[in-house]
């Protein structure tokens, strides 16, 4: 004998549906040196190439730019290693006597 048929609300005639999670990008934060005048050219190419892993060249260029647009970014990276890394770099600087100043801003 056949089932009778099942009426609309009916538990045992829903379908199960699994509904897919959004995965979103984690957001990312750029890692910016601002000027100061106390802070020597050569502590912020240093510091870019030891903790950014820049070239000479490119920490050069870095540096630079904060020199004469008053900040500079020094790259973008996931939350987490931003804040370390502008912690590493103040701990260098305090360390060295210098005021330098990072800051990690989201990317739009």
């Amino acid at each position: 004998m056949a089932d009778p048929p099942k009426k609309k609300g009916d538990p045992s005639s829903d379908v199960a549906v699994q509904e897919r999670t959004k995965t979103e990008r984690a957001r990312r934060y750029a890692v910016i040196f601002h000027n100061d005048d106390y802070t020597t050219r050569e502590f912020v190419v240093h510091v870019l190439m030891e903790y950014f892993d820049k070239t000479e060249t490119e920490a050069t260029h870095v540096m630079l730019t904060v020199h004469y647009k008053g900040r500079g970014i020094a790259g973008v990276y996931s939350k987490d290693q931003a804040e370390t890394k502008v912690d590493q770099v103040h701990h260098a600087a305090e360390a060295g006597g210098y005021p330098l100043r990072l800051t990690a801003e989201p990317v739009d």
